[in-house]
């Protein structure tokens, strides 16, 4: 794990991190989440290979979850406590840019909702479901300092992960940009 940019704001400590999410040691990380909660593939294969399969049996009984919304399981094995399964949109499907934000806004309201103090995070909707990597970088920075500026939250840490080297650059950049707006 290695700290890129932190910006601190109303004392809460926003982080790029290029490392393995699943090695986040947090309240929750979130998992970049299909609407089925079938971990098969990218980040959540990953976090279910870590953290063992209660992770998916839990999935499994939640169900259905619509895009732009979340939902919540134990952490199973992992260092984090609990996973957030953030649905992201898949690019081309209509109105991806709203849809990612509802996302990271619901991410967010549950983890204050959980009285949760630490989150991490990955480029939700950027891997396999191709949304272009400069925007998801752009919205979910967006999105995380619009919900720190407006709203109450338990939350001191929040933390993206990331590990591809193009996108680090995009919120590295956009990081920069929040700061001067917090």
């Amino acid at each position: 794990m290695e700290i890129l940019k932190e910006i601190t704001y109303k004392d809460i400590k926003l982080r790029v991190i290029k490392g393995d999410l699943t090695e986040s040691d947090v309240d929750a990380i979130v998992n970049a989440a299909n609407s089925y909660l079938k971990h098969g593939g990218g980040v959540a294969a990953a976090i279910v290979r870590k953290g063992g399969k209660i992770i998916q049996e839990e999935s499994d009984k939640i169900g259905f979850v619509p895009v732009g919304s979340c939902a919540i399981t134990t952490g199973g094995n992992l260092k984090a406590r609990y996973v957030i399964h953030a649905v992201g949109p898949r690019w081309g499907e209509g109105d991806e840019e709203n849809k990612l934000r509802s996302a990271i806004k619901s991410t967010l309201k549950l983890a204050t909702e959980r009285g949760f103090r630490s989150i991490s995070m990955p480029a939700i909707s950027a891997g396999i479901f191709g949304f272009p990597k400069d925007r998801c970088a752009k919205i979910i920075t967006e999105e995380i300092g619009n919900f720190i500026r407006s709203e109450t939250t338990t939350l001191k840490e929040i933390n993206v992960y990331l590990m591809d080297e193009e996108i680090i650059g995009y919120f590295l950049n956009e990081f920069d940009s929040i700061k001067k707006k917090l």
